[in-house]
């Protein structure tokens, strides 16, 4: 296929820079993926799966970071190609391919990641993996579904509606999220407190290296519950960012379903009261499926955006507390506990939501903070902390704001001690002091036993802090692993490890 002369322009805006974009070839800012390259890749996956549309290309080169919640994001670099592969056979050869030529290849799901993971700071192959979207298996004697990579949480969530008795448990805050790019940022979101984050809920999955080669851990189909062979590879492949294989295939954990939920709403009238609250609830025993933090204008913001209403009218500070029991009786006897101990704790009011309806409505208000205030906000690093050091992480972030002169609201995943905190624009832009302030709330965090981030990850926005938590051997470290699965370097390069 040969590629056409450069010479029909558009220009567009975007990134506050005016971009040429050529509309008949792969061409942004003059640069243009060789034709050879081209060529060989349609050889490999056919004409119909190689997209060279600039516009197209832009589009897979983008994620949450710069798309959808306008946080803080290098902007791709220009010369990418987009590739649809068919299966892992197909990602294999376009692999050894990319190795042979030494070029750069960034796996791409639905590109809901928050650390600018899929965005190219180099001419890349994009692999997309949106025709890996089978569900291939519902095992429910080893309480288990297999699927490929790019089925989304919602697809997996309606398959298992077929099935009463079985549920995931896991919400990272986005339905549209991938079980793939799931496994690869080890997701963590709402729900983890009681069953864990995704590298708790892997069993098994399906891996093409960076060299070529397809494996398979944990067993050839998911089913192998417990292995002490060797070093635990697929362990170490949940949570490496793209960086060391490309997930096709993932086995997940299914879970009885509970009998009986319910969904608190925890008033308080300090943050520190409500923070307060979390280890005392826990150290009773009581383990919700989520215990999570939210802030008045945001939470309140976040329900008119969606047209509902946040049903807590005192208060300022909230917990939102998921309880998912076997019988009614447990519930409201979990239910009365956690009052009694809120109390304790100058709780101003408590409601629950039984009703599925309720339930959900609160849900999609929580999980709608990010998109409903991102006109306001600059970043939002998701430090974590323990959750016995959640007080006293909450004193620095108080003389953080005063410091700084501003205010920084949080929304935390609480019961994991994982908190997002929120750097505000001024007037519209971001503040001369956002650096240093960004920097102040990563290092107090690491200071007392924290690191920078419980989920969203390292990619690109976070490489330079892992200094902050890392001595220059297990840096070292982490640069020979990388090594040892991608001698070329041709996988993600350049994101989530510091490499010399």
């Amino acid at each position: 296929m040969e590629i056409p002369s450069l010479t029909t322009m558009i220009t567009i805006n975007i990134f506050e820079k005016t971009i040429r974009f050529d509309v008949t070839s792969n061409y942004i800012g003059g640069k243009i993926m060789k034709k050879e390259v081209i060529n060989d890749l349609i050889k490999i996956v056919g004409d119909k799966w190689v997209d060279q549309n600039p516009e197209r290309v832009l589009s897979y080169s983008r994620e949450s970071t710069n798309d959808n919640y306008s946080l803080v994001a290098p902007e791709p670099i220009a010369g990418s190609v987009v590739v649809k592969a068919a299966d892992a056979e197909d990602i294999s050869q376009i692999l050894k391919y990319a190795n042979q030529k030494k070029i750069n290849v960034i796996a791409r799901g639905a590109g809901t990641a928050l650390s600018a993971n899929t965005i190219p700071a180099q001419e890349s192959i994009i692999l997309s993996l949106e025709r890996l979207n089978k569900i291939l298996e519902l095992d429910e004697e080893n309480m288990l579904l297999k699927c490929e990579a790019a089925v989304s949480l919602g697809d997996l969530n309606e398959r298992l509606k077929s099935n009463d008795h079985l549920y995931f448990p896991l919400h990272p805050g986005d339905e549209g999220a991938q079980v793939g790019g799931m496994a690869a940022m080890n997701a963590g979101g709402v729900r983890a407190v009681k069953h864990g984050i995704m590298r708790n809920q892997v069993l098994g999955m399906e891996v093409v290296l960076p060299t070529g080669e397809i494996v398979n851990y944990g067993g050839s189909e998911g089913k192998l519950l417990k292995n002490n062979a060797g070093y635990d590879l697929m362990q170490l492949m949940i949570g490496s960012e793209g960086t060391l294989g490309i997930i096709t295939q993932v086995c997940l954990k299914l879970y009885p379903e509970p009998k009986a939920n319910g969904t608190l709403i925890v008033a308080f009238d300090s943050r520190e009261d409500a923070f307060a609250s979390v280890p005392a609830i826990l150290k009773k025993g009581i383990i919700p499926m989520a215990l999570e933090y939210v802030e008045k204008d945001e939470i309140e913001l976040a329900a008119a955006d969606i047209g509902k209403k946040w049903p807590a009218q005192n208060g300022k500070y909230f917990l939102m507390i998921m309880l998912a029991e076997a019988e009614e009786d447990d519930l409201f006897e979990i239910g009365a506990q956690i009052d009694q101990i809120t109390a304790e704790h100058n709780a101003v009011d408590m409601l629950i939501a039984q009703t599925s309806a309720e339930r959900k409505a609160i849900l999609d208000i929580r999980s709608h903070i990010l998109p409903a205030i991102s006109d306001k906000i600059i970043d939002s690093p998701d430090v974590t902390v323990p959750r016995s050091k959640l007080c006293e992480y909450l004193n620095i972030l108080n003389e953080l704001e005063e410091k700084y002169n501003t205010r920084c609201p949080v929304v935390a995943h609480a019961g994991d001690g994982n908190l997002h905190v929120i750097i505000l624009k001024e007037d519209g832009s971001k503040p001369d002091y956002y650096e240093s302030l960004k920097k102040d709330i990563y290092q107090n965090a690491v200071d007392i036993g924290g690191t920078i981030t419980g989920e969203h990850g390292v990619g690109e926005m976070r490489l330079e802090y892992l200094k902050m938590m890392y001595s220059e051997r297990e840096l070292e470290i982490m640069e020979k692993i990388k090594d040892a699965f991608d001698p070329n370097d041709i996988l993600n390069s350049g994101k989530s490890i510091i490499r010399k």
